[in-house]
């Protein structure tokens, strides 16, 4: 397995939202490495449009946690919820006219 080089993990680029790190490969397209992976002891990002792969550096203990199974339902509960309080708001604003 070659690897076309070693990256430092603060040179990758984190989405918070999708827990997934990224870096910039010279075909035009993005390494990528979940922070799922990562915790698992993966260290090796490959671009998904050609051959190339970098090995991430990185120590865990400077990894953000995994985010919970639950945090995911509960944010989607939340925001159900104030959609509804939105739509009752509007409801009764719309009644007192």
């Amino acid at each position: 397995m070659s690897i076309y080089e070693e990256i430092e993990i603060e040179d990758l680029d984190y989405d918070p939202v999708e827990f997934v790190y990224t870096y910039p490969c010279p075909c035009g397209d993005k390494f990528r490495i979940t922070l799922e992976e990562l915790w698992d002891g993966e260290d090796i990002a490959p671009c998904p449009s050609c051959t190339l792969r970098i090995m991430i550096i990185y120590d865990e203990d400077d990894l953000p946690p995994l985010p919970d199974d639950n945090s995911e339902t509960t944010e989607v509960k939340d925001a159900s919820n104030e959609d509804q309080d939105l739509a009752y708001k509007t409801s009764k604003i719309s009644l007192n006219e």
